[in-house]
């Protein structure tokens, strides 16, 4: 499964934190590890925010001497208020990943987290352009504000891109100017990012 071949630190924090993972944890890894773009419906609370996120630490975990200078995951929330509980709950995979990473005696992943919507100061803002951090946190406004300013190239490097609560734009003015900065960002990369949407409320699915 696409668990097993997870690294042993991830799989190993996992075990700690939770009995199992759940089927919509399981499906979005087989999918995520194709390399295909994939949705994610499943209720609240089954864990989806955690499965997308779960996926590209362990792709970080498993190359710890990586060097990239640009941020290799971005996320998209349509609210604020959601950008900052992401980060908070990303902590605890981050810090138990680099603990069982040193207890298995290998090298502890170094991934950095940064938020960037309308209220981050302007000296962070600089900050993060000089060090891009590896998974960034973002809205669709600023995501849009980010792609038409210099720092656009601390994007260069993207690989996933994560959109959470994407009923909440879908369908909708913001959605397709979501749409217009995606392709923007993938004129930017060397290939397409893998874009992995998260949603509880899609119906019907087909849409």
């Amino acid at each position: 499964s696409a668990f097993a071949a997870m690294s042993p630190p991830a799989r190993a924090w996992f075990r700690r934190a939770f009995d199992a993972p759940t089927t919509a944890q399981l499906g979005a890894w087989e999918a995520i590890r194709a390399g295909v773009s994939t949705l994610v419906i499943a209720p609240t609370g089954s864990g989806k925010t955690l499965a997308a996120f779960f996926a590209a630490l362990d792709r970080m975990t498993a190359a710890p001497e990586r060097t990239s200078g640009g941020t290799s995951v971005l996320y998209i929330s349509p609210l604020k208020a959601l950008a900052v509980v992401v980060e908070r709950n990303l902590r605890a995979p981050l810090a138990g990943i680099r603990q069982e990473a040193r207890r298995l005696g290998l090298a502890p992943p170094e991934v950095t987290v940064g938020i960037r919507t309308g209220d981050t100061p302007a000296d962070e803002r600089r900050r993060q352009k000089r060090h891009p951090p590896d998974i960034l946190i973002t809205t669709p406004e600023s995501l849009y504000l980010l792609l038409t300013s210099a720092a656009r190239d601390t994007l260069s490097e993207v690989s996933t891109v994560i959109i959470d609560e994407i009923h909440a734009v879908a369908g909708s003015k913001r959605g397709t100017h979501l749409a217009v900065s995606l392709e923007r960002l993938d004129e930017l990369l060397p290939a397409p990012a893998q874009r992995i949407g998260l949603s509880a409320t899609v119906r019907p699915v087909s849409t």
